[in-house]
């Protein structure tokens, strides 16, 4: 079997001695134009991986910052179609890998088929679906996997190990492990429990393992070592954006 695009990339930053970098930025945001704008940025500053959210009216897995820049978004007219018909238009510009984070019900409402066919034409290699218990993955696995795309899971501090093991037989590119137990949002400190829940998704996954939720400095990475090996951050990035700052400035303390 091939190995994962997604794998590829956060191997290939690892091997010269760093965690790769998973940036979060919201479609359409700050705004329709400067959105391709930063998504550039992102990519020539160091992104491995971009994750783009595709923004929903009731996203109950985020916090403030990401929630709002979700709503303004879609008050601008920011759908999962414009999204993929102007990514597919640009992709070949663009050096990361590219996921979307989205609820289930655009992805239905879009029609799963066509959706797995205009992803991968947009040059999407994964999807995020915080709402989309693994019982369920069956309503968008076999169209996705048709056209290459592969769902990555959520885990964390609450996932029980006989669940993690579930997880870790399904195929991905890599884990999203959620620091956190509630919404995304910075965070001044992470859980100390985090470590021995690591730890024991460390043992039981062969696929990379991305920390995510409340991250905000890279200085909060140094307690974790090889335990993880890449990182996730929105909220942070979002804030600095909606400041009028860019994606370039931001990046460039991560690398």
């Amino acid at each position: 079997m091939s190995i994962s695009k997604l794998t590829a990339r956060i191997r290939a930053a690892n091997k010269t001695g760093r965690k790769a970098l998973i940036p979060f930025l919201p479609a359409g945001f700050p705004d329709k134009a400067r959105f391709w704008d930063e998504l550039a940025a992102l990519d020539n500053n160091g992104a491995d991986i971009i994750e783009i959210g595709i923004p929903f009216s009731d996203p109950v897995a985020d916090g403030p910052v990401v929630e709002q820049a979700s709503l303004d978004c879609l008050a601008t007219g920011v759908c999962l179609s414009w999204l993929l018909g102007e990514l597919s238009k640009r992709r070949a510009s663009l050096q990361a890998e590219i996921v979307l984070m989205g609820y289930l019900n655009p992805f239905l409402q879009y029609g799963v088929e066509q959706l797995a066919v205009d992803a991968a034409a947009a040059g999407v290699a994964g999807l995020i679906i915080p709402d989309l218990p693994l019982e369920e993955y069956n309503m968008l696995k076999p169209a996705l996997q048709a056209q290459g795309i592969e769902i990555i899971p959520l885990v964390g501090l609450n996932t029980p190990l006989e669940r993690l093991k579930l997880y870790a037989k399904e195929p991905a590119g890599f884990v999203y492990f959620v620091s956190v137990l509630g919404t995304t949002g910075v965070r001044e400190s992470l859980p100390e429990e985090i470590q021995a829940k690591l730890a024991q998704a460390r043992a039981v996954f062969s696929q990379p393992i991305a920390l995510g939720f409340g991250i905000k400095t890279p200085e909060q990475l140094d307690q974790f070592g090889d335990a993880i090996d890449a990182v996730v951050f929105g909220s942070a990035l979002i804030s600095h954006l909606r400041e009028g700052r860019g994606a370039a400035d931001f990046m460039a303390r991560w690398r």
